[in-house]
């Protein structure tokens, strides 16, 4: 009897040792799951955001835009947060006053 208490003891401790094992197995696969999200989501989008903000500060007097509404127009005034936009031709056109965040596209003068 007392043998068999003694096995069973010894069987408890090795699964007790396997089950702290396979908790730091999946600790270290969420850790490295976690690692692999932030590489695949964060960093590009990152890398997006900081693109738009330089093509947003960049922007100057006569670019063509594109806005978030899917009208095309020029760059007429930028007054620190806002730009006019005129849209339409030179002549039977309107300026608009809007957001620099409202602007999807940047195109340059010279292209």
């Amino acid at each position: 009897m007392n043998m068999s208490f003694a096995l069973l003891s010894g069987d408890a401790v090795a699964s007790a040792e396997t089950a702290g094992g396979m908790l730091s197995s999946y600790i270290i696969s969420i850790i490295v799951l976690v690692f692999v999200f932030y590489l695949l989501l964060c960093v590009p989008e990152k890398k997006k955001r900081e693109k738009r903000q330089e093509m947003l500060k960049t922007m100057k007097i006569g670019d063509a835009v594109l806005t978030t509404g899917d009208f095309y127009g020029v760059v007429v005034d930028i007054t620190g947060e806002y730009v006019i936009v005129r849209f339409g031709g030179e002549d039977k056109g309107c300026c608009i006053l809007m957001k620099k965040s409202a602007i999807a596209e940047v195109t340059t003068a010279e292209e």
